[in-house]
């Protein structure tokens, strides 16, 4: 082949691939038309009468279970509010205030040494009888974004009721971490053993608390009540979280990852590392986005040629568990990643592209014959019973997430 026509091949190779690219990303009207399937589902699916998200829909059974409905419903929340922005819908936003209305009404009154605490019930493994400190944490972006939206500040309220309960009770500062587990029954705070490791002989600190800034509650509690503790407090745990930081970007040491099998949990770095971007803004220091960048890479490289990311991941190059399709960390990763993007990390742009096409590909019909599914994204999640009954579901959170991803892809495409 002559030098000209070797040019030409290479011209015509790169014009086909630049093709493909320009193939790959979703369009506007593909993202609008998820946007509105989404938020419907959430709205008058996910979203009960009284405001609870409905959480785990088992497939075999034609049942749902609840799963931590704090946290559930207020990321439900958060998510109906994105649509509700972009689409002017204002049905979105009615059922985020009853999703509101409910998250409030789990305030403790009247019950001494708990009062201004949230009944953030756990369920599922651990029952009734324990409130987490994440399921109130997670839950609250989505609380104190409808005081914003709504310009109504008593869920905002109630959530700094709850950040002041936690950082009274819950806050080791001396540690760089926060407890996990409130035992409702009798109003103390678990520092010894936990629920979750029930038959580990000895547990440790780590395995009792963590550094906790999932949801960012403490920098939300600062921002609606001025008080510098929040802040103070956010700050510490965000700079333990860079201390504690594995070398490989996540942090093994903390459930639910395990520094034993080496795997690591499909959302929970990324919430940290989102907590780390809100505190890059809130100090304008650059090490917080560092830090976040370092989780960013872990997730590029869990994610598959077609955009999928599995439950279970390894860092010792053991291969997935393919078992479990996590929808909310194709979403939740590619948040992070379009958050980094604008502060110059542009290597995960291909990534965020790789979840908009995952997110608009993997969605359950509006026509599905099951109207439990209906416009949900996929979102399962395998396991066994202490029967040996698979327990198969598909979860909402996958929906929530990635309903936030694609208001936000609009306006990250948008910049581009």
């Amino acid at each position: 082949m002559n030098r000209n026509k070797l040019w030409a091949t290479v011209c015509i190779a790169a014009m086909s691939l630049s093709a493909l690219q320009v193939r790959a990303q979703a369009t506007k009207p593909e993202v609008t038309k998820a946007i509105n399937e989404c938020a419907t589902y959430i709205a008058n699916t996910l979203i009960d009468k009284q405001g609870r998200s409905r959480c785990d829909y088992n497939l075999t059974e034609g049942k749902w279970y609840d799963y931590e409905v704090p946290w559930h419903t207020g990321q439900a929340i958060y998510a109906l509010l994105h649509a509700y922005k972009k689409t002017g819908n204002k049905h979105y936003l009615e059922v985020a205030e009853r999703g509101g209305k409910w998250w409030i009404s789990q305030e403790i009154k009247n019950r001494p040494g708990l009062n201004g605490m949230v009944a953030a019930i756990h369920g599922d493994v651990l029952g009734q009888d324990y409130a987490v400190f994440a399921t109130v944490s997670d839950g609250t972006p989505g609380i104190y974004e409808l005081s914003r939206v709504t310009k109504n500040p008593i869920y905002a309220k109630v959530a700094t009721g709850a950040a002041k309960w936690m950082m009274e009770n819950m806050y080791y500062p001396e540690e760089g971490v926060c407890y996990d587990v409130l035992d409702l029954r009798t109003g103390k705070v678990l520092k010894d053993n936990s629920p979750f490791w029930d038959g580990k002989e000895k547990q440790t600190l780590y395995d009792v608390s963590r550094p906790n800034t999932e949801g960012w509650i403490f920098a939300d509690a600062y921002e609606f009540s001025k008080d510098q503790k929040f802040k103070d407090a956010h700050v510490l745990l965000s700079n333990s979280l860079i201390d504690k930081q594995g070398k490989e970007g996540v942090w093994m040491q903390f459930m639910p990852n395990s520094v034993i099998d080496q795997s690591f949990h499909p959302r929970f770095s990324l919430w940290y590392a989102e907590s780390l971007v809100h505190t890059y803004r809130m100090t304008n220091d650059r090490k917080y986005l560092e830090a976040a960048a370092r989780t960013a890479r872990v997730f590029a490289k869990a994610q598959t040629k077609d955009g999928t990311i599995f439950y279970e991941n390894f860092l010792n190059g053991r291969k997935p568990d393919k078992g479990s399709i996590t929808g909310s960390a194709v979403s939740l990763a590619g948040i992070l990643w379009m958050e980094l993007s604008e502060y110059g990390f542009r290597e995960f742009d291909g990534n965020i592209e790789k979840s908009a096409s995952w997110i608009i590909k993997n969605r359950y019909d509006v026509t599905h014959p099951d109207p439990n599914l209906r416009g949900a994204v996929i979102e399962t999640r395998t396991r066994f019973n202490k029967g040996g009954k698979a327990w198969l579901t598909n979860r909402d959170i996958g929906t929530s997430f990635s309903l936030r991803f694609l208001c936000d892809y609009l306006d990250w495409s948008a910049k581009k």
